[in-house]
C-alpha cells in the first residue's frame, strides 16, 4: 500500500544518511505528514522511539567498521556524528555490552541490528468506535509546555505537567472556565513544522484572562476515537489507531494538532476521546 511504501522510502532515506545529519522534517515529508507525526507513527509501528532505531542502526554499523580493522575509534566516532570519543563510547558500550576498542579482538560477540521493513499485518479484529467531523477554527485556554524535536525526549515532559497542574490547582481553574465545545479538559499536541512544539493543558473558552496562555485550534477534519479506561488505555488506542486503522483507512494525517479529550479526568475511570487529524489521500 501506497502508506506503507513511503514509511520504507523513509527507511531508505535513513539508512542513506547514517553517517550525516537526519532530517526528521525530510522523513515527515517523505511520508507526508509532519516529523512529529511520523515519530508518533514509527514508535508505535516499531516498537522503538526514531532516535533509539537511528541509534542502533549506527552502532551495529560501527561494529562492522570496527571489525575491519582499518579505522581508528576516534575517526568512527566522528563519521557516525558523535562529537567526542566519550560519547561514543557510552553509545556503544550501551548497545554492544563491549568497548569499541574491544572488538578488534578475534572471537569477540557483537550485537547486529538490521534495517526496519514495513508490512501491514493481518490481525485479530478489533472494535473501534470513530467518527470523522469537519469542525472549524476553535480556541483554547491553558497552560503550555515547549516541546523536544525528538519526541522521546518529552516522555518525562508531559506526566510531570498533568502532575503538576493537579497539585497546583490549574486543572480546577480550567474546568471552571471551559465553556465552549468540545467539553472535556484537552491535552493538544501543537506539533508542526512551522511553529515551536508545544503541549496544552487546556479548555475550549471565551475568557482566557491574565493567567493563561491562548491557542487556536485551526480548521480541521477529526478522525474522532472513543474509549474508556485508565489513562495507559488512552495510549493503547492511540497505538491501535497508527497500526490498524490508518493504513487502511483511505486518510492520512493533516497539519493540525493532536487531540486528547477527557470527558471523565479520572485517571482510573477516564472517558475520553482521541481527535486524529486527517485528510483524505488523493487518488
Amino acid at each position: 500500500m501506497e502508506w506503507v511504501e513511503r514509511l520504507n522510502q523513509s527507511m531508505n532515506y535513513i539508512e542513506e544518511h547514517l553517517t550525516d545529519e537526519i532530517d526528521y522534517e525530510q522523513l515527515g515529508q517523505i511520508a507526508c505528514c509532519s516529523a512529529y507525526h511520523y515519530q508518533r507513527m514509527f514508535t508505535y509501528m516499531a516498537g522503538i522511539t526514531l532516535a533509539e532505531y537511528i541509534r542502533r542502526r549506527k552502532m551495529s554499523l560501527a561494529a562492522v567498521d570496527l571489525q575491519d580493522g582499518n579505522e581508528r575509534v576516534i575517526d568512527i566516532a566522528e563519521k557516525y556524528g558523535y562529537s567526542s570519543p566519550t560519547a561514543f563510547n557510552r553509545a556503544f558500550q550501551s548497545f554492544h555490552g563491549i568497548a569499541p576498542s574491544s572488538v578488534k579482538g578475534e572471537g569477540v560477540s557483537v550485537k547486529s541490528f538490521s534495517p526496519i521493513v514495513f508490512r501491514i499485518a493481518v490481525k485479530g479484529a478489533t472494535e473501534m468506535n470513530y467518527r470523522i467531523e469537519t469542525k472549524e477554527a476553535f480556541r483554547i485556554i491553558g497552560v503550555s509546555a515547549p516541546l523536544d524535536k525528538e519526541i522521546e525526549n518529552n516522555f518525562k515532559v508531559v506526566p510531570e505537567m498533568w502532575q503538576e497542574a493537579s497539585v497546583n490547582g490549574t486543572i480546577q481553574k480550567l474546568a471552571g472556565i471551559m465553556d465552549t465545545q468540545p467539553m472535556g479538559l484537552l491535552g493538544v499536541s501543537v506539533c508542526n513544522n512551522e511553529e515551536q512544539w508545544k503541549y496544552f493543558i487546556a479548555v475550549s473558552g471565551t475568557n482566557a484572562g491574565d493567567e493563561f496562555e491562548e491557542y487556536t485550534v485551526p480548521a480541521s477534519t477529526w478522525a474522532i476515537f472513543s474509549g474508556t479506561g485508565t489513562n495507559q488505555s488512552v495510549q493503547e488506542l492511540e497505538q491501535q489507531i497508527i497500526t490498524e486503522w490508518l493504513p487502511t483507512s483511505g486518510y492520512e494525517y493533516a497539519n493540525a494538532p493532536d487531540i486528547e479529550v477527557y470527558l471523565n479526568p479520572d485517571p482510573q475511570n477516564a472517558q475520553y476521546e482521541v481527535w486524529i487529524p486527517v485528510v483524505k489521500k488523493k487518488a
